[in-house]
């Protein structure tokens, strides 16, 4: 498996994520999920990986989750999943992916747990 990093360029810790993985020799794959957000799917794995419900990778200082507070605190898993895509402003970055696992860049050496 190549190593994926959900990436926000205008993100500090995002870039820095992604020059920690570059100084490491690795090349990731770079998904800039603004513009293409993960599907169901992809994201209830990336959760799985990360050992996080979806309420957990919410950025919760966004004016999207803040203007949709209330309905948000009803929904279940899958309901948050379909929000959060269609929300990707929301979910925290960067994630790096690889075959050992998935971690959030925050701090961005947090990912050197999960590189070869």
């Amino acid at each position: 498996m190549n190593t994926l990093i959900y990436h926000n360029p205008r993100c500090s810790k995002s870039r820095q994520t992604l020059a920690l993985l570059q100084e490491k020799g690795i090349t990731p794959e770079i998904i800039e999920y603004l513009d293409t957000p993960p599907d169901a799917a992809t994201l209830s794995n990336i959760l799985q990986q990360l050992g996080l419900d979806a309420r957990e990778l919410i950025r919760t200082g966004e004016d999207e989750y803040k203007n949709q507070k209330d309905a948000v605190a009803e929904m279940n898993e899958a309901q948050l999943v379909a929000w959060m895509i269609e929300n990707p402003k929301v979910i925290e970055r960067p994630i790096v992916v690889t075959a050992i696992g998935a971690r959030i860049g925050r701090p961005p050496e947090s990912v050197l747990e999960i590189i070869d």
